[in-house]
Parts: structure tokens; sequence; C-alpha cells
């Protein structure tokens, strides 16, 4: 299994950016998926998740409104549009296999992650 982030960067208050999550090595069309974040010296923390066939998500009150994940099957990606941003979104953005806690399990994958910095 491999997942790997990219699309990370600066940005400033109120800016944009997408990120992508390429997905290797499993049936990717059968598996929810989910992003996560973790800032330093913190536990990393989930903010969104998305059902196999992406009819349903699911998104923590931190970014409700301003993230909004996608996925496309036929590509095996994983996406995260993030809109308004603000310094306290800075933080390692990963991808991960499963929906972990709103599922009541950990994940059993994730990948390295992607840094988005959130400054002027």
């Amino acid at each position: 299994v491999q997942l790997v982030e990219s699309g990370g960067g600066m940005v400033q208050p109120g800016g944009s950016l997408r990120l992508s999550c390429e997905a290797s090595g499993f049936n990717f069309d059968q598996y929810d998926m989910s992003w996560g974040r973790q800032s330093p010296g913190q536990r990393p923390t989930w903010i969104s998740g998305i059902n196999i066939g992406g009819g349903s998500t699911w998104y923590a009150d931190s970014v409700k409104g301003r993230f909004t994940i996608s996925r496309d099957n036929t590509e095996n990606m994983l996406y995260l549009q993030m809109d308004n941003l603000r310094p306290s979104d800075t933080a390692l953005y990963y991808c991960a296999r499963g929906l972990g806690p709103l599922a009541g399990v950990p994940h059993d994958y994730r990948g390295q992650g992607t840094q988005v910095t959130v400054s002027f």
C-alpha cells in the first residue's frame, strides 16, 4: 500500500490550496478514505472522510464549510480542496485509508504527508 500526497505549500490567509493523494497497491475503490493533519508537537487529527463511492462526506468542525474532500476512483486519487485558509490550518496534511476515528478504528495506512503553511 502506498499513499503519496502532493499540493502543499505556503499561502496567505484567505487563500486556497488543493491537495492530492495518489493511492496504489490496493483496490482504492473498495475503501473509505480520509484526510488528517498534524501540527508540530500535536497529535494527528482527522479532518475529513469520504465513503467508497464518494457520495457521503464528513468533516471536522474546524474545517467544515471551508474544505471539500473528493475522490476519483478511475484514477485512484483522493483530493482535498482547501479554501479560506487560516494560520491555524498550518500543519502536515496526510491521507489515510479508512475513516479512522469516525469508524472507531485506527487508520491502517497513511502517507508521509505534505506541508501546508498559512502565513503572511
